[in-house]
């Protein structure tokens, strides 16, 4: 997701260059119609509070079909279903936390352990050369589901900065 909006903000100031101070660029993938756009409608439902069932919750019951990489009794890792690079999975808590800025130390092991999983994750799929932890938080981080959840993405290589 937030490479998506790398891509276009980067697409943005190549195009017609450097955006000044107060100027936004909402075309494109990450534009209003992408996932800065499905982050803004998360925010204006109010989702951010927490509390509601996501897409992700529905993962985690099975309700939801998804490609599953790895499971314990802390977290769940699959395949991202719009995957912004070749290798794209996400790392989540079961434990529905809603944002990374949420969380307190109670939360300190088990966000530790979405890292190793991660990184495990990473090295099984092939990511030996590197690749990207992502953690949209808030509208203004395009974060468009409301459970804290870790995009690890790879499999190229990846621009910089990222947005």
């Amino acid at each position: 997701m937030a490479a998506v909006l790398a891509r276009g903000l980067a697409r943005g100031w190549s195009a017609r260059g450097a955006l000044r101070a107060g100027q936004r660029c909402v075309a494109g993938p990450g534009g209003q119609d992408g996932e800065v756009g499905k982050a803004q409608r998360a925010a204006a439902a109010g989702e951010e509070a927490g509390g509601q069932p996501t897409i992700f919750s529905r993962i985690i019951a099975r309700s939801l079909p998804a490609t599953i990489l790895y499971e314990d009794d802390k977290c769940l890792v699959f395949r991202d279903v719009a995957p912004q690079a070749p290798v794209h999975f996400l790392v989540i808590p079961k434990r529905p936390i809603p944002r990374i800025s949420r969380v307190g130390p109670q939360d300190a092991e088990l966000l530790g352990h979405l890292l190793v999983v991660a990184a495990r994750t990473a090295q099984a799929e092939g990511l030996a050369e590197g690749y990207r932890l992502v953690i949209n938080d808030g509208k203004h981080g395009a974060q468009s589901v409301y459970h804290l959840h870790l995009h690890v993405l790879g499999g190229r290589q990846l621009g910089w900065p990222p947005g």
